[in-house]
Formats: C-alpha cells, sequence, structure tokens
C-alpha cells in the first residue's frame, strides 16, 4: 500500500501498524509521536492500515496528543495504585477533577494513602514505563463489559452502560490492569515518562505536561479555595447520589428530573443568598467585583445577586466592565496581528478609575455603554451616583485583577469568581473537564444569540482558552467567595440542543474530530426538556427563556 507522508509517498506491505509507521518517521519529530490522522480521521496507533492513505502524525505538543497523553498516564498511575495496594483492598479510586493542571485522586479502601504508598506508586508507574508494557484494546458486547466492571467493583461504569445503546465497548489493558477510558489512548507506557505525584488534601496529585512544554512538568501549585469549592459540590452530589452520568441517567429514566432540576436550582439561590449576605455585613464595601471564565454564567449570577442585596436592604447597580472598552481603532493587537479584545489594555483603565473614585467620593457620573457594530463608547445621558444603602455589582473577565481598579481601597471591593465546576464524572476514572461543560454552553449560546456555527465557536476556542489563562486564572486564589455555576442536570438539557449544532460540522472542517469528540461525549447523557427550567436559572442564559435582560 502507498502512505503518503508530507507529500512524499511510502510503500508499506498492507495490515502494517500505524505505530510502525509512526516509529519510521519519530527521529524526525521534535515531540513523541501518538496518534496519526489517517485521510483526516485520528487513529490509535495499534490500528492496522490496509489500504492508501494520507497520514499525519499527531504529538504531545497537540491538544489532541496532550489529552491522549494525560488519559493514558491517568491509567498508568491508576494501574500502579491498585499493582501496589491489591485490588482486594481497593474498595474504589477516583479521579475526582483537575487542580492547577493536575488530576486530583482519592483511594479508598483498606489502603493508607502516605508518602510511602505514594512512592511506591510512583517506582511501579516509572518499571511499567521503562518495560514499555503495550496498552492493549479489546472490544466486548456491551453486557459483557458490565459483567466485568460489576466483578472489578468499578459500579459508576456499569451503570453507564445500562444506558448505553452501541452493542460493544472497547476495553483497555496494561499489565493485567482493565478499563474503559473516555477517548484515544497511546499504545505503550514508553510514551509516558514525563509525570510527578504530590500528596495533597488525603489524595494524590498526577502532574503532567501541558501541549506548551511537553517534555516538561510543573511543580504543584495547592488551590486551596478552588479546590474547597470543587470538592464541595462533588460531596453535595454524592449526598444526592447523582455523582456521575449513570447516576444521573438512573433519575431521568425514574421520572425524577424535576425534583432534580428544583434541589440544583434550590442550592445556588441558596448560595447566592449566602453571599449577599457576606457583601451586606462587610463594612465600606461598594464595589462588588465578578470575575469568571467564558460561559460561567456570569451576567445571570450578577443579576440574581443583584436581586438577592435589594432583599437585603441594598439598592444595587449593575456595571459590565465591556462599556469601558477602547474604540476598536485603539485596540491592542496580539502575536497574530488581531485585536486583541480579552487583554487589560483593550479598557480604558484610566476613565475606569476615575468614574469610580468618584462615585466612591459621593460625585455623579456619565455612565457609558459600548457600540459594538461601531466599536466605540458612547454615552446616552444616564447618570449614577452612589449614596448610602447603593452598591456597584461590576462584571467582567479583569474583576479579581487589581490593575483593573487600582485607584479603590481593598476594603471598598468585594471579589467573586464564578466558574462551572461540574459536580459530575462519567465514571469512578473518567471526568468531565469543566472546559467541555463551558465549550458546550458556548456553542449553545453562540448559535442562539449570534448566529455563529459550532464549527465557528469551535474554531474560536483555543483563543478564548489562552485569554483565560493569561487573564482569568492567576488572579482565581485572591476572590473573597467562590461560585460553582455548574447545574446537575444542565448537561442533559444542553444536548438537545448542542447536537445538532455539533452534527452540521462538515467532515472536511478542521474542527471536525473535536465537533465528534463532543458528540460521543453527549451520547452518554439521556436527552432531558428545558420546560421546567426556572426562568431566572443560569442556564437560561445560554439555551434562552430567561426573565432577565442579558
Amino acid at each position: 500500500m502507498k502512505i503518503t507522508v508530507d507529500g512524499k509517498i511510502y510503500e508499506y506491505a498492507a495490515g502494517t501498524l500505524l505505530g510502525d509507521i509512526a516509529a519510521d518517521f519519530e527521529k524526525e519529530s521534535a515531540h513523541d509521536i501518538v496518534l496519526v490522522t489517517v485521510d483526516g480521521k485520528l487513529r490509535e496507533l495499534h490500528h492496522r492500515q490496509e489500504h492508501d492513505a494520507e497520514i499525519k502524525f499527531v504529538t504531545t505538543a497537540c491538544n489532541i496528543g496532550n489529552s491522549t497523553y494525560k488519559r493514558s498516564c491517568s491509567m498508568l498511575f491508576l494501574a500502579a495504585a491498585y499493582h501496589i495496594a491489591g485490588h482486594e483492598n481497593i474498595r474504589k479510586a477516583v479521579l475526582h477533577f483537575t487542580i492547577d493542571d493536575g488530576f486530583y485522586y482519592t483511594i479508598d479502601g483498606n489502603v493508607r494513602v502516605n508518602e510511602d504508598f505514594m512512592r511506591a506508586v510512583e517506582a511501579e508507574m516509572h518499571r511499567l514505563v521503562d518495560t514499555n508494557c503495550p496498552i492493549g484494546k479489546r472490544n466486548l458486547p456491551t453486557d459483557e463489559a458490565r459483567k466485568l466492571f460489576h466483578r472489578y467493583g468499578m459500579y459508576d461504569k456499569e451503570k453507564l452502560f445500562r444506558t448505553r445503546l452501541s452493542s460493544s465497548v472497547n476495553i483497555y489493558t496494561l499489565d493485567g490492569f482493565e478499563d474503559y477510558n473516555y477517548g484515544f489512548m497511546t499504545s505503550k507506557t514508553g510514551y509516558l515518562r514525563y509525570f510527578k505525584l504530590f500528596l495533597y488534601q488525603g489524595g494524590i496529585v498526577l502532574k503532567m505536561p501541558s501541549a506548551d512544554k511537553p517534555e516538561e512538568v510543573e511543580d504543584f501549585h495547592p488551590l486551596d479555595n478552588l479546590f474547597r469549592t470543587q470538592i464541595m459540590g462533588e460531596e453535595w452530589a454524592e449526598d444526592l447520589k447523582i455523582d456521575t452520568v449513570g447516576a444521573l441517567n438512573e433519575e431521568v429514566i425514574n421520572a425524577n428530573t424535576r425534583q432534580t432540576i428544583l434541589i440544583s436550582e434550590a442550592v445556588q439561590e441558596s448560595r447566592i443568598a449566602s453571599i449577599a449576605e457576606e457583601i451586606c455585613a462587610g463594612k465600606g464595601v461598594k464595589f462588588v467585583m465578578v470575575a469568571g471564565p467564558s460561559s460561567s454564567g456570569k451576567t445571570t449570577f450578577s443579576q440574581r445577586l443583584c436581586v438577592q442585596l435589594s432583599a437585603h436592604g441594598l439598592r444595587p447597580h449593575y456595571v459590565g466592565v465591556d462599556n469601558y472598552f477602547l474604540d476598536r481603532t485603539l485596540t491592542p493587537l496580539d502575536k497574530n496581528g488581531q485585536r486583541n479584545f480579552e487583554c487589560l489594555e483593550a479598557l480604558d483603565v484610566k476613565k475606569f478609575n476615575e468614574d469610580m473614585t468618584a462615585l466612591l467620593n459621593g460625585d455623579t457620573i456619565k455612565t457609558p455603554s459600548y457600540d459594538f457594530i461601531e466599536g466605540k463608547r458612547v454615552y446616552n445621558g444616564e447618570k449614577l451616583t452612589l449614596p448610602e444603602g447603593e452598591i456597584l455589582v461590576i462584571e467582567g473577565i479583569h474583576c479579581l485583577n487589581d490593575k483593573l481598579s487600582y485607584s479603590l481601597p481593598r476594603k471598598s471591593k468585594f471579589k467573586i469568581y464564578i466558574s462551572a465546576l461540574t459536580q459530575l464524572n462519567i465514571d469512578e476514572h473518567n471526568r468531565i473537564p469543566t472546559t467541555d461543560g463551558r465549550l458546550i454552553r458556548r456553542i449553545v449560546r453562540d448559535y442562539r444569540t449570534r448566529g455563529y456555527s459550532a464549527a465557528n465557536t469551535l474554531s474560536m476556542w483555543n483563543s478564548v482558552r489562552r485569554g483565560e489563562e493569561e487573564n482569568i486564572f492567576p488572579y482565581q486564589e485572591t476572590a473573597d467567595v467562590f461560585f460553582n455555576s455548574a447545574l446537575l442536570y444542565e448537561l442533559a438539557v444542553l444536548k438537545l440542543y448542542a447536537q445538532p449544532l455539533l452534527f452540521q460540522v462538515p467532515q472536511e472542517h478542521p474542527q471536525y474530530e473535536e465537533a465528534k469528540r463532543l458528540l460521543k461525549f453527549l451520547d452518554y447523557f439521556i436527552g432531558v426538556p428545558s420546560d421546567d427550567v426556572p426562568h431566572n436559572s443560569i442556564l437560561r442564559e445560554f439555551v434562552g427563556g430567561g426573565c432577565f435582560r442579558l
């Protein structure tokens, strides 16, 4: 068969492993090749190629390759943990969420998770890497897979496959350890050379490289406030017994969805009310600063917070920092020559501080708004004063950065970090990235409010994420409170909106594989109509039908 690589044709015997083809080009690659595309379709390296094709290599410096590395390294960690502890001594090992770009695990059972155990697991991981163990793949009928995981005590996987429509499931094997993994895997452990383990909060954090630095592993930097918010959400979901996709699907099957929606919304409303109480108790607070990454529901949260502040006797005013954008012609350019609306320098910081200081001093200001069509800040004659009992709720991506509000005393500011930190996991060992939840929210909202296709939103997402890494995440731990805007049930609702949009991404489009991945992810959920979603829900910011002016 003829294999085309970078425009050159090479001959291979039909049935050659893609891993063997990749090995012939490994020396020419700056980074490890972990996947390939065959005529545009992603393939794992243990796939055999039978026909002529054009092949491109996916390395650990690509986002997809980096995700494959991390997924495989997670299986390496779990296999090592089961080897060291003994399968019979582990009741449940759980990959909970990401903290400081590392995976946080707990291990429950007849195991003491301490320094000695962690070092033993680390040594076992290195042994498996040094021996370059194959990561095998076999296909089992779904019913047999459920029995297999029941036997292993992995009951969340068993529950997940109860609603699996496909007739078979791919099972991966590593030195006798078997697991199901959501997404592509490396073919051998020899690729997984870079990792570090850290003890943290009764569990273990597995740190791995990023796509930007695929051969480097940074040390772990604890994010205690974020951790508390994430673990609190998970513990609440566990109390409700709806902590995995399979458990949520059972609620849908048993017609308990309305109750799940009401409970989820009640918990959020209670949290917003408690934040309002904390603001009211703070002496001298005049500016509530709300920030968070894209599609966290910042605008709806701010509006609901205003309602709660009003209920506590204050008179809040909502201000969007976007109204202080510089005229578009003055917006700085990024390294690609595109206007960078995400950076702090895209705002008229000086004017913002002049206005906020004037309000703090009891003066009246003219309030601006931004004409996004003309790309100019305009004044429509509206004015604002902040007498006693009145307060500003200011929302924008830079609100936690004191460089935005440098002239305001710290005691006058109350900082809130908001993000959608999903409480659900797919199963014990497969997490739902918070970025996926926010991306699906954004796909739905962009189509409804801006007419953007899913392909357009997917194409912009990496740029959005870079802006978050630079402008939001470094300041999250400075917040006075964290608010988790994720709703237990939301992905089941969003599925019905996002699925048709993702199916529209053409096969030849560069974002086709990402759309396909998200479709596979949404396929785990049983869809739920939005009829019972309250009109003031944060979810309404994305699916529409809300009661707030956004």
